[in-house]
């Protein structure tokens, strides 16, 4: 081998800027988005404890009781009478629209133009089974019942995200969520919900998540999103239903050897996760009051409907990254995740979701931090 070559292998190479800015964030003390997570060691060794606490065996192809306990905890908290645990919010989707589809004899399914669905996951319901999404209600704004009486066309099911992350969580209040159930079972109209962080809205409307989910004829809800599970999702909603959608997850895949990691890891948070999400609400409430008060800044929602909002910085997206790198490389605290442009030229946009750091550091600190990002 030749000398060039030698120099070339041993020579470390270029780290790419999105691995550059991963390894700034982990090496930051305080991450302000989200919740607190370690390492991965000290995840496993907390789920190891927790199996040896309560016997844990594993499931086999989704048999167990770790599993089927898991399942019927979800199904109660939610009012259903079933549910299954899939390995992602994708499958589950894709499953709930495919076997309304079938049902219904109709390859039209209605959701919000910042669905999932339509946004991050490759077409894959037309790709997969020939489906057409139909986009339903205003870009900036939930759904409502006066979209669903505007349809200009039957659809097999509607999905309905609450709250809506694209649009900063926002999420329709008490009266127009019952106006919208009301609307869609008028038309004799299934509703789906896209309850991916729906735990994360129980706190405004105060009431307990089987209210809110009443109404709904299938809900999907995810077990990392608020809950700090390593992954995975849980579908809920009749017993015929869910067997249909095992069949499913079978055909497509789904039905993983063992779902006992993905269980453990949200079960032995589970309760703790759920009690806690009342507080994020109330400090990101506060927090957005507090923003609207800084120059160069804007919330949305003005009163939020989650634990999470969008904050938009009058600053270009690439200069707001720029003074978080420097932040995070001389005082070790990562403020922001990647903001992007916004539609408005020489605006930018962050997604800030509030868990237990932003929950417990003063208020007043936080909007210091914030405001940095647009000063040079």
């Amino acid at each position: 081998m030749s000398r060039r070559r030698l120099s070339d292998m041993s020579r470390s190479p270029q780290l790419s800027e999105a691995e550059t800015r991963r390894r700034l964030r982990e090496a930051c003390r305080i991450v302000l988005p989200g919740f607190r997570t370690g390492p991965p060691a000290e995840t496993f060794e907390a789920m190891a404890r927790w199996c040896g606490d309560h016997d844990v065996r594993h499931d086999l192809y989704g048999e167990g009781a770790v599993v089927a306990n898991f399942e019927a905890r979800i199904a109660e908290l939610l009012g259903m009478p079933a549910a299954v645990v899939m390995p992602s919010g994708t499958l589950a989707q894709m499953i709930a629209v495919r076997i309304w589809t079938e049902r219904r004899g109709l390859s039209r399914f209605g959701a919000h133009p910042t669905s999932h669905l339509f946004l991050h996951e490759r077409e894959g319901y037309q790709a997969l089974f020939g489906l057409h999404g139909v986009p339903v209600g205003a870009r900036h704004l939930p759904l409502i019942a006066r979209d669903v009486e505007s349809l200009a066309q039957p659809l097999a099911c509607l999905l309905v995200e609450i709250p809506a992350r694209e649009i900063g969580g926002q999420a329709p209040d008490w009266n127009s969520l019952l106006a919208l159930k009301a609307a869609a079972r008028a038309r004799s109209l299934p509703l789906h919900l896209d309850g991916a962080r729906l735990w994360e809205c129980r706190a405004f409307y105060d009431r307990p998540h089987a209210e809110i989910v009443a109404g709904f004829e299938s809900v999907y809800v995810s077990l990392y999103k608020g809950l700090g599970g390593l992954s995975g999702a849980v579908l809920a909603g009749e017993a015929e239903f869910i067997a249909e959608a095992r069949l499913w997850q079978r055909r497509m895949g789904g039905n993983l050897v063992t779902q006992t990691a993905t269980v453990v890891s949200t079960a032995l948070l589970f309760e703790a996760r759920l009690s806690a999400l009342d507080a994020c609400y109330a400090r990101a409430r506060g927090l957005a009051q507090a923003l609207v008060a800084t120059p160069g800044l804007k919330v949305n929602p003005a009163v939020p409907q989650a634990n999470m909002l969008h904050i938009f910085f009058e600053s270009p997206a690439e200069d707001v990254a720029r003074r978080r790198d420097a932040i995070a490389a001389r005082e070790h605290i990562w403020v922001v995740n990647d903001p992007r442009p916004t539609d408005v030229p020489g605006w930018s946009v962050s997604e800030v979701y509030v868990g237990d750091t932003l929950r417990d550091l003063d208020e007043a600190s936080i909007v210091d931090m914030f405001a940095r990002l647009l000063q040079d």
